[in-house]
This record gives structure tokens, C-alpha cells and sequence, in this order.
């Protein structure tokens, strides 16, 4: 087992660049008006070129395992149910019980888990951690938002809720970054020159940027809330993320592996740590965006932000892995 120091070494920055954006939205150092900017940067330029340069250079069979996705899908689907059936009820109705289920189910693997995976366990995390991304953006956010669109819908606007959702599925830039990097590795492909080198100096802007942007995105949601959201109603659906969901990919994982369903190990110790990660912040502007309770939301988010220090690298040092 490693010494813990080593993988403090390595988690540690990551979540203090988190902090830093926190801290100077907070000090006034960086103006709130930046903060989509920033955002902006980051899902539309630097994290698909990151995804992209990663896909490029992963087989296609490591990114797309259907056991892996399946395992996956599986306890995200049922992170997102029974989150719901725990926390809906009179304070929390469907529309703020779906987002909830959605930061329970979704790690932060766009903005931190890949480049946090590719530090501790080398460029091969990227695969399986790829596929995570896929099926968190196509299939867990469209089916939570389609749940938070059933709250108070009724006859013909359902036609128009789903095809809201359908469009902002579509409009997500890394999917299609992720395919547009499996095809470019299946035909061995590879860009060269001056889009190359423009390639790699966005994908090289999007971890730091993009932690940054973490922290900042967390203080606004924090400060755009309507009304206080007493512990009782975020800390459980914090805890649920960052304990119940990487064990339940670890034993439903295993439980795969026992019976011979071709799922390497490594693959396996990469979505469990993918669960690991803390809730997605994106989905405080998405709470806010559909007329949530985004409060409550963001302290979901910045509660596992916060926690995930400590329950992720335990994870990691308890896994005995060796950062690279």
C-alpha cells in the first residue's frame, strides 16, 4: 500500500485550484461577469479538445466496453431511483428530487476526473473514464431531466420539454468530441502541424481552467440560491455520491467479473473511482436553468466537492495505487 503522502502529492492541487476559483469570485479578484466566460472556455474549446486528443489516442474497444457501460448505467440508474425514493416528499417535490438524483449519479469526471485519473493511474484511465462521460451525458442526464420536465407537465408541452432536453443533448459539444476522437483512433488517424499544436494548447488550458471554473461556478449558485437549505436536505444526497455509489459500482462490477463477463480489473478500479469523484457542477447552472431549488443543489455539490478530498484519496490509498 502506498504511502498516503504521495497521493495527497497528487490529489491535493486539484482540489486547491478548486478552492482558488472559489476564493477569487468570493474576493472580488475575478468579477462574477466572468464567470460564463470561463464556463464557456471550458465546455466549448478546452475539455472537447481534451476529450478528443484522449479519444484519438485510446482503442475504440476500451472507451466502449458494453459490459463496462452496462455495469455502469446500471448503478447510475439506480443511484438515480433511489435517491428520488429517499429524498422526495413534501420539502422536496419531483423537479428538485430528479436534479438531486442527478448530482448522486454524475461525477465531475468532464471537468476533474479525467485529468485527476490520467495523474494517478496514467493515460490508460482515460478510456474507461470516456465511456463514464458518455453514458452520464446521454443517458443519466437526459432521463433526470426528463423527470425534472414531469414535475407540474401535462399534454402538449410534454412534446415541447422533451425536445428542450433533446436539444441541449445535442448541443453538448463532448460527445461529440468523444466520437469524433473514436473515429479519427479506429481509422488511425491523427491530427498534425499547427491544428495539433493548437489542439494540444487548448486541451493543455482544461484541467487548470477548468478546476477554477469549478469553484467559481459553486460560490455563484451559493449566492443566487432564493432561500437556505437546512443540512438535513443535501449532506445524506452528498454522502450517497462520494459512499454508496463507488461501492455499488465496485460490487456490481465484481459481481460481473465472478460470473465471466470480460471486465478487466483495471477498467473496474477506473469507474469505481469515477463514482468516487464528487457531484458534477454543471448541473447547479442546469437546476438554475429549469426553476430548481439550485440552493440546494449547489450545497449538494459543494458539500461532495469538499468531502471528496478526504473519501477520494482514502479511496485511492486504500486501492494501494501508485500514482504514475
Amino acid at each position: 500500500m502506498q504511502p498516503l503522502a504521495s497521493i495527497i502529492a497528487v490529489t491535493a492541487p486539484f482540489f486547491a485550484l478548486v478552492l482558488c476559483g472559489y476564493l477569487a469570485v468570493r474576493q472580488r479578484i475575478l468579477p462574477e461577469s466572468a464567470i460564463s466566460g470561463l464556463n464557456a472556455f471550458v465546455l466549448y474549446f478546452a475539455l472537447p479538445c481534451l476529450l478528443f486528443r484522449f479519444g484519438a489516442g485510446t482503442p475504440v474497444a476500451q472507451m466502449f466496453n458494453p459490459v463496462m457501460g452496462g455495469v455502469y448505467l446500471l448503478c447510475a440508474l439506480t443511484m438515480v431511483g433511489l435517491t428520488i425514493a429517499l429524498t422526495i416528499g413534501e420539502h422536496v417535490h419531483l423537479k428538485d428530487a430528479a436534479f438531486g438524483a442527478l448530482v448522486a449519479a454524475f461525477p465531475n469526471t468532464g471537468f476533474m476526473g479525467v485529468p485527476l485519473l490520467v495523474a494517478l493511474l496514467g493515460p490508460a484511465a482515460a478510456g474507461p473514464a470516456i465511456c463514464t462521460i458518455t453514458t452520464d451525458l446521454l443517458v443519466t442526464t437526459t432521463l433526470c431531466l426528463a423527470l425534472a420536465e414531469a414535475h407540474g407537465v401535462a399534454g402538449h408541452s410534454r412534446r415541447a420539454a422533451a425536445l428542450r432536453i433533446l436539444r441541449g443533448a445535442l448541443s453538448n459539444p463532448m460527445p461529440w468530441a468523444i466520437m469524433l476522437g473514436a473515429l479519427c483512433s479506429a481509422l488511425g488517424w491523427r491530427p498534425s502541424g499547427p491544428a495539433d499544436t493548437v489542439l494540444r494548447m487548448l486541451a493543455d488550458a482544461a484541467s487548470p481552467v477548468a478546476l477554477f471554473t469549478i469553484g467559481a461556478v459553486l460560490w455563484r449558485a451559493g449566492q443566487h440560491a432564493h432561500r437556505r437549505t437546512p443540512p438535513s436536505r443535501y449532506l445524506p444526497v452528498a454522502l450517497l455520491k462520494l459512499l454508496l455509489h463507488p461501492l455499488l459500482v465496485l460490487a456490481v462490477g465484481s459481481g460481473a467479473r465472478a460470473l465471466g463477463a470480460p471486465l478487466p480489473a483495471f477498467s473496474l478500479l477506473v469507474i469505481t473511482l469515477v463514482a468516487a469523484l464528487p457531484s458534477a457542477s454543471n448541473v447547479a447552472i442546469l437546476a438554475e436553468r429549469y426553476g430548481a431549488d439550485s440552493g440546494r443543489i449547489a450545497r449538494i455539490i459543494m458539500s461532495s466537492t469538499v468531502l471528496a478530498f478526504a473519501s477520494f484519496t482514502s479511496a485511492v490509498w486504500l486501492f494501494g495505487i501508485e500514482p504514475k
